[in-house]
């Protein structure tokens, strides 16, 4: 099967993060006949019950081509208009998945081993799969981690800060609202407080950002709510803690309660010779892998600005140019042993 068609064959199956399972499946029987052809070792390594990364080793690997098999909903099934496939994960990261298949199939044709496919489940949401490949490495000394950058070298990437933030209140007539006390009002007042945090800056990754991503809350228009609750996400581009600091306080200030769900370190990362540079405001798997996977690279077709979008595609020349990207990038740390810091 073609990197095209294996893309489409991929983005027809809905993965949207925990529901992985059909993918999954489709790609353990594709990589089963790989490993069966090539002499290669197919695992299947359990993130959570009915939720498995894939791994296939060729010999003993020193680099490690990985992305995730997860989407973001709502899914849609693919299309092709000649120069760009369309379809939930067409770029993020399904075309990925589809293009490092196809450049693991031409490096063992020309005799090269000594490297793995490593895909991992939950990384739109928790970096479920990459906690779990952290916890069981295999001795890889190179991560190249596969995500829409147009096939330029990522030298950094944004981290994240997610929080839950929940409020409480008491029910009431809204006739009456001096009997109850409304858990959306002291919502809307955190999160003011919360936008008004001064947010840090980096010399290379640019400055932090915060999103407010849902708000829910509340049972009737004629109800004071008792109950209400967002989720926010930051951009971070250094330390949390002071963030951390920040909205504890402003949480403080208006009696609501701040959870924090996920947090991954900013990155900077080195580079290859000969390919073009990028930086990347989003997050990856690749603080998640702590370095247990090896030195790590960000690399992948597609742009960013395609992906969680109802348009989302990816070029197909650019998903061809990266199979020979990903092979060339194999090739050159299995030859040099080394890295651009």
């Amino acid at each position: 099967m073609d990197c095209f068609a294996l893309t489409r064959a991929l983005v027809d199956l809905d993965s949207t993060t925990g529901q992985e399972k059909p993918v999954v499946e489709y790609l353990f029987a594709h990589l089963s006949r790989l490993a069966a052809l090539h002499g290669g070792r197919l695992e299947r390594m359990s993130a959570a019950p009915e939720r498995d990364n894939l791994l296939l080793t060729f010999g003993e690997p020193v680099v490690t081509l990985s992305t995730h098999m997860d989407t973001v909903p709502p899914y849609f099934s693919s299309s092709d208009d000649g120069t760009h496939i369309r379809g939930r994960g067409a770029c993020d990261a399904k075309g990925i998945i589809a293009a490092m298949i196809a450049s693991a199939e031409s490096l063992l044709e020309a005799g090269t081993r000594n490297f793995a496919l490593l895909f991992v489940v939950g990384e739109e949401r928790d970096s479920l799969g990459a906690k779990a490949a952290a916890a069981s490495p295999r001795g890889s000394r190179f991560l190249i981690n596969g995500e829409p950058t147009q096939n330029k070298l990522a030298l950094g990437s944004k981290g994240a800060l997610r929080y839950e933030i929940l409020a409480r209140g008491k029910l009431a007539h809204s006739a009456y609202p001096e009997l109850g006390h409304s858990a959306i009002h002291s919502l809307l007042d955190a999160l003011q407080e919360i936008r008004a945090i001064p947010l840090p800056t980096d010399a290379v990754l640019g400055q932090s950002t915060l999103n407010v991503g849902t708000i829910r809350g509340g049972r009737a228009p004629n109800v004071v709510a008792d109950e209400a609750r967002a989720e926010i996400m930051f951009r971070l581009v250094g330390d949390a803690d002071p963030l951390r600091a920040a909205l504890a306080w402003a949480a403080a200030q208006h009696n609501v309660e701040a959870r924090e769900v996920l947090h991954c370190s900013a990155v900077h990362l080195g580079s290859l010779e000969g390919l073009p540079t990028t930086v990347v405001a989003f997050t990856t798997d690749i603080p998640t892998f702590e370095g247990a996977w090896g030195k790590p690279f960000l690399l992948g077709p597609g742009s960013i600005h395609h992906a969680h979008t109802s348009e989302e595609c990816i070029d197909k020349k650019e998903l061809s140019d990266a199979v020979g990207i990903y092979a060339r990038m194999v090739r050159q740390l299995l030859a040099t042993g080394v890295a651009a810091s």
